[in-house]
């Protein structure tokens, strides 16, 4: 009788440890599995009108043979041969850094994304990664804004020379962007029919502090770029 309740207590305890233990694994592969999670971050979208603006350059650079529609269609292998021209990822899409080095404004929404893209991809190469460097030089820089007003100003010298004939509104637009072509391509600058930082100060209009900021950041960051290809 006695070594049966030895045999009992013995079996009780064991069962009891057998059970601890499990429960010790499930709760260390929940802990893991909520350590390592990580949202997938937003895809970043271009709209119909930006496809159409990129289309358009293309079809200035002598990328592209069809016509400006703000659907990819066969425009793909244009935009590939322009992004390997001037140094980015190769994917055929406009996507943010191909927008940005065209001169193409980025939506508020476009923006919100980029930057919780760039975060979570900078949590996730931190969390997986302990010995690979991440980094590859200088942080891209946000793409250039000008300002209503700068735009208005802008507008104005245009007319004043007959390359446009709207008003000074400070809108963009279609006539507008041929106008600012027109205006680069006279004065020896790259004619993309954006209004960046270079065609600005020819015209002898001001930017502001925070412009100054981004175009030093951008050539940070240009030569950063140019370094690391060299090496």
């Amino acid at each position: 009788m006695l070594k049966k309740l030895v045999l009992l207590v013995f079996a009780s305890m064991l069962f009891a440890v057998v059970a601890v233990a499990q429960g010790s694994d499930a709760t260390k592969s929940a802990t893991t599995t909520a350590a390592t999670g990580t949202p997938k971050p937003a895809a970043f979208r271009p709209t119909k009108d930006q496809i159409k603006q990129g289309q358009e350059v293309l079809i200035k650079e002598k990328l592209y043979t069809g016509q400006a529609t703000g659907v990819y269609g066969d425009s793909r292998d244009a935009i590939k041969a322009y992004q390997k021209a001037n140094g980015l990822n190769v994917n055929g899409k406009f996507d943010r850094a191909t927008l940005g080095k065209m001169g193409i404004a980025l939506t508020d929404k476009q923006n919100g994304i980029a930057t919780t893209t760039a975060s979570s991809s900078t949590k996730t190469s931190t969390t997986k990664t302990t010995t690979t460097t991440t980094s590859d030089g200088p942080k891209r820089p946000a793409p250039f804004q000008a300002t209503t007003d700068q735009i208005k100003l802008l507008q104005q010298k245009l007319i004043d020379a007959k390359l446009f004939t709207g008003a000074a509104d400070g809108k963009r637009s279609d006539p507008l962007k041929t106008a600012v072509t027109k205006y680069q391509e006279a004065n020896g600058l790259k004619a993309t029919g954006g209004i960046n930082a270079a065609t600005l100060e020819k015209m002898g209009i001001a930017l502001t502090d925070k412009q100054k900021e981004q175009v030093a950041a951008q050539s940070a960051y240009d030569a950063g770029k140019a370094s690391t290809k060299q090496n």
